[in-house]
């Protein structure tokens, strides 16, 4: 009895101590890990991300709306006026449809001119090994 209790106390001590080891080493990893990348992150960054998120968003030439601070100008002009709100939003979905659909037609092109390219391609491939 004596025996079956100091083997169970000897398994239990043995498995700590193995999950120390690699406790130890999992931090010791990411310490290395954290003290050799170069990337830093500085408070600046974020605004230097949000002016080019708002420039890049008025590329378009477009009277629509695009940032949350636009539409919410937008609704304050018109408030108390459902109608012209109604009107407005119209306008601009209409105006967002469009945009869409002349992206999704120069995309189709593309797509549609890059399957032709690879159709030739494989056909010739195909013209050679049969010609050997």
């Amino acid at each position: 009895m004596t025996n079956l209790i100091s083997n169970a106390i000897a398994r239990v001590s043995s498995l700590l101590k193995g999950l120390q080891v690699k406790r130890f080493l999992a931090v010791v990893m990411l310490g290395v890990l954290l003290l050799t990348t170069n990337t830093y992150i500085t408070p600046g960054d974020n605004k230097v991300l949000g002016k080019e998120v708002r420039d890049r968003a008025h590329l378009n030439d477009t009277q629509r709306p695009r940032t949350t601070g636009e539409w919410q100008k937008e609704a304050e002009e018109v408030k108390g006026n459902p109608g012209e709100r109604l009107k407005r939003i119209g306008e601009d979905s209409a105006e967002a449809f469009r945009d869409f659909g002349s992206g999704y037609v120069e995309g189709a092109k593309r797509t549609a001119n890059q399957a032709k390219d690879s159709a030739v391609d494989a056909g010739k491939d195909i013209y050679n090994q049969v010609r050997r």
